[in-house]
């Protein structure tokens, strides 16, 4: 509700008289929500070091369903779904490999799983391990730091940035190599809302979450058109994009986010010292992000791979029940 209350004075500017706000909401899919990430804070949050969570569930054009920002409104009114800035970690590894394609990679092409170093920068894979030559799909699969770091540094971090942007991140991406890496602050609503182009056949979105707004006698102020960028991906890139995060949760970080006979692609992420544990997916359907930590940056032990995974299957199995 403080949301769609900013929100509203952006649209109306100073609102004077009672007014009526529907909005994209759906109730169903946000009780979920609010209960599961409740549920896996009380449950994990302890062992696993982490205080807080959030998420962020859309349809493929932009219809916000279901938004959490924390675990209790009494308790804090910050909400960490829109306001909070937080580092993705490898979940934005799909813009860097999306630059890829764009400049001649395809899936199979071969590239090097192999520590390197560049003007000091010396990244390496969170696993400790290289696996030498290895296809783009595999990288991203793995979610290999060096992969990112090495495309980076040969397809310019500027243009890196500039297909973050592209896709709708709004915030400051550093056009340095180590952003690549995800260590730029986003908030898991313009993070979500950038992967929608990979679930609807790259059109850019803009997240929205009012849909009407009437005075109590029903004139209407505001209702929505669509807008947006228009195609942001080329199609050509859609299948292959889907095909390597699609792999990502077939054989990679995000297997467990699996869930009935649906076809789902998705990316975790988890910062360094594990500080923000983040997986964003999508279905046809609904595109969803899920984020755990701790308001004060301290570390956990948890990562995309685990918590945000679990979170994330048990909300989409959930609201994809009957279709």
């Amino acid at each position: 509700a403080d949301w769609v209350e900013t929100l509203m004075d952006n649209y109306l500017g100073e609102v004077n008289q009672d007014v009526i706000v529907y909005t994209t909401i759906n109730w169903e899919m946000q009780k979920q929500a609010e209960f599961l990430i409740k549920e896996i804070v009380r449950e994990q949050g302890e062992e696993r070091a982490f205080s807080q969570g959030a998420l962020v569930s859309m349809t493929p054009d932009g219809a916000v369903q279901a938004i959490v920002g924390g675990i209790d409104y009494t308790t804090s009114q910050y909400n960490r779904a829109v306001t909070a800035r937080r580092q993705s970690g490898s979940a934005f590894k799909p813009f860097v490999y999306l630059t890829a394609l764009e400049h001649g990679y395809r899936p199979e092409t071969v590239v090097e799983d192999a520590p390197f170093t560049y003007k000091d920068w010396s990244p390496e894979n969170a696993s400790g391990k290289y696996r030498g030559r290895i296809q783009l799909r595999d990288a991203l699969a793995i979610s290999s730091n060096v992969v990112a770091g090495k495309l980076a540094i040969e397809l310019g971090p500027q243009n890196v940035a500039q297909t973050a942007y592209k896709l709708g991140i709004s915030s400051n991406v550093d056009a340095v190599p180590s952003s690549a890496l995800g260590t730029t602050g986003i908030s898991l609503l313009e993070l979500t809302a950038a992967y929608a182009p990979f679930a609807n056949g790259g059109q850019g979105i803009i997240a929205r979450v009012i849909s009407r707004i009437e005075t109590a006698d029903g004139e209407v102020l505001y209702s929505h058109e669509p807008a947006g960028p228009g195609q942001v991906i080329a199609p050509e890139y859609i299948p292959m994009m889907n095909d390597m995060l699609a792999h990502s949760v077939e054989v990679g970080t995000g297997r467990k986010a699996k869930f009935g006979n649906w076809p789902i692609a998705g990316k975790t992420g988890t910062s360094q010292k594990n500080r923000d544990a983040v997986f964003v997916g999508y279905s046809a359907r609904l595109i969803t992000g899920v984020w755990v930590g701790n308001d004060d940056d301290t570390p956990t032990n948890a990562s995309g791979g685990n918590v945000p995974v679990q979170v994330w299957h048990d909300f989409m199995q959930k609201a994809h029940e009957g279709f």
